[in-house]
């Protein structure tokens, strides 16, 4: 190989061409490999923070989820145990009711029955006197009494 002018001053044309591309060129080249590098890691640390941002989030969701089901769990077993009380109050209510109906329909039927003893009791007393009334009217027969007497008791 013949070193020449031409290849002198090629060698001087590529080292002229170099110094200028690293005076101009590279730095901008440079600058911008670096604020894209910063860029990419500073999306990594975000997707990395969001990551961790998402794993807090489900578990505070389900930390969330399991508190609203033990409450949910809790106001069912609440409304369970003052449904079974309200029942038993009412079935309560409704036995003292019926014991109170009960009671009343027995004085009632005592009072009736009473009413209607007194009742009879001045039928016969009536019928007694009527008949006695009858007796003492007639002669004093003893086969007009025995007639008498079981007409009396047949009408009874």
């Amino acid at each position: 190989m013949e070193i020449n002018a031409t290849f002198l001053g090629q060698g001087l044309a590529f080292v002229i061409f170099v110094i200028l591309c690293m005076k101009w060129v590279w730095p901008p080249l440079m600058s911008a490999l670096e604020k894209r590098q910063k860029e990419i890691a500073d999306g990594l640390d975000n997707a990395e923070k969001a990551k961790k941002n998402l794993e807090l989030a489900k578990s505070g969701a389900a930390e969330t989820l399991r508190q609203a089901k033990a409450e949910a769990k809790k106001i069912i077993d609440d409304a369970n145990h003052e449904r079974t009380r309200i029942l038993d109050k009412a079935t309560e209510e409704g036995n003292n009711q019926k014991q109170r109906i009960i009671e009343s329909a027995k004085t009632e039927i005592e009072a009736e029955k009473n009413k209607a003893r007194e009742e009879l009791r001045e039928e016969v007393i009536a019928i007694a006197l009527a008949s006695a009334e009858k007796i003492l009217n007639q002669k004093i027969d003893s086969e007009a009494d025995r007639a008498m007497v079981k007409k009396i008791v047949d009408s009874l």
